[in-house]
């Protein structure tokens, strides 16, 4: 996974300059967003993301490239590196596990495996924290290859389609 990833980095870096350019524009300021997040077993790490808020709002160029998931290719970078997978759990701060009540011997299943771009949760359009860790601990229970590759083709699709209502 890591070699995809690395070779990803590579094939997207003309859309990522112009992503880059894009979002200095629409908001002058630095390109990437940075932020420690909980990995796998609980490690932290940084995550790497482009950045599309300014002040606490979404900027115009930050709104598409959201839309499109382009947010996402420098965590590309945290594959790379083995802090996270294309598809696992999404990767929280300790101050929204906190917030979720997710810190219970019930969610800990939820931190054996590597964090991900994209998983069942972030599939579904319903904000819901009991739903997305039951979401995740499926995920974690049932993760196989070709239920990632499922998982990635329907990402993929989000921006078209749009996310699924349960």
């Amino acid at each position: 996974m890591k070699l995809i990833a690395l070779i990803l980095l590579i094939l997207l870096l003309p859309l990522s300059i112009l992503v880059a350019i894009a979002l200095f524009i629409s908001s002058p300021g630095a390109i990437i967003f940075s932020q420690e997040r909980v990995g796998q077993h609980k490690i932290p790490f940084t995550i790497h993301k482009f950045r599309t808020m300014k002040n606490g709002k979404i900027t115009f160029a930050g709104k598409v490239v959201r839309k499109l998931g382009l947010d996402e290719i420098p965590q590309f970078w945290n594959i790379v590196k083995g802090e996270m997978a294309f598809v696992g759990p999404r990767p929280l701060t300790q101050f929204d596990i906190d917030r979720l009540g997710w810190n219970t011997e019930k969610a800990s299943n939820r931190w054996n495996v590597l964090p991900g771009i994209t998983g069942p949760a972030q599939l579904t359009n319903i904000c819901n924290a009991d739903l997305s860790l039951s979401k995740d601990l499926t995920y974690v229970e049932q993760r196989s290859s070709s239920h990632d590759l499922k998982i990635v083709m329907r990402s993929a699709l989000v921006p078209i389609i749009g996310k699924h209502t349960s």
